[in-house]
């Protein structure tokens, strides 16, 4: 029996980048796991069956879009007919843009906040009840050091994962007393294709070379002048699923370089 065996996960954004490794640490530690995201049809069943034969798990996806709420709600729904219960919620999904506040498209504000902000509310809406229910629950938000500091240029990002913040809070206090945990994981920059996207517009909102940007600007930030893995985000993950983590709950936890301990 490995931890997570007999569990079940869903993943939102989890077809790249940090979510893929999130998916694939909670299969590895025995979670039946729910999928989601955007992407190539046939990659994404090469992703869904990989899982299943590696890790002898359950895995299945769903394809909502985190802008709508009813798609939403089917798709914890669905992860909890098709395994039987729905015992992890991560939420990872996540856009960004950069621009000067003056210049920032208001479309790019609404579509950040409701993908990076409100679709965690509607899962964990969702998702409560079925916890509840198998009295034993984990929720983790994959948030960011732009959770506890801010940056110029990315006014909606910034205001979505300080919202993070809070929620998370929120739903810790109310769900104290049913063995049901809220944390959220808050990285500094991860090399993924979302960071490589940020480095050409960082580069062109502030005239700087792209090499200046990763060296000026994203791993100046970091004492460590590491990016964080996505695999090491994938490990927290767990561990916040592991018994060892049964009475944390309400954190923000920097996995930052030390960015944030500045």
């Amino acid at each position: 029996m490995t931890l997570l065996s007999n569990k079940a996960a869903a993943v939102t954004g989890s077809t790249s980048g940090i979510g893929q490794a999130i998916a694939e640490a909670l299969a590895k530690s025995g979670a039946n796991v729910m999928l989601n995201g955007m992407g190539d049809a046939a990659k994404i069943e090469a992703q869904r069956a990989d899982l299943e034969k590696r890790f002898g798990i359950k895995a299945a996806y769903h394809p909502a879009d985190m802008t709508k709420p009813a798609e939403i709600a089917d798709m914890i729904a669905k992860t909890a007919s098709t395994f039987g219960r729905i015992d992890v919620l991560v939420n990872n999904a996540g856009i960004q843009h950069v621009s000067p506040i003056e210049d920032f498209p208001p479309e790019k504000w609404d579509a950040i906040i409701a993908i990076d902000l409100s679709s965690s509310f509607h899962t964990i809406r969702a998702a409560i009840p079925f916890m509840k229910k198998q009295g034993w629950g984990r929720i983790i938000q994959i948030a960011s050091a732009h959770a506890l500091v801010a940056s110029p240029f990315k006014a909606a990002y910034v205001a979505a994962k300080h919202g993070i913040a809070g929620l998370t809070k929120t739903v810790a206090l109310e769900m104290a007393e049913h063995k049901i945990t809220c944390n959220a994981i808050c990285p500094g920059y991860v090399w993924t294709p979302l960071v490589a996207g940020q480095i050409a517009d960082t580069a062109k909102a502030r005239h700087m070379t792209e090499d200046q940007v990763k060296s000026d600007v994203i791993l100046a930030a970091q004492p460590t002048h590491q990016f964080t893995t996505v695999e090491q985000i994938g490990d927290a993950t767990v561990f916040l699923c592991s018994p060892a983590a049964d009475n944390i709950t309400g954190t923000t936890l920097p996995m930052d370089g030390g960015w944030t301990a500045k």
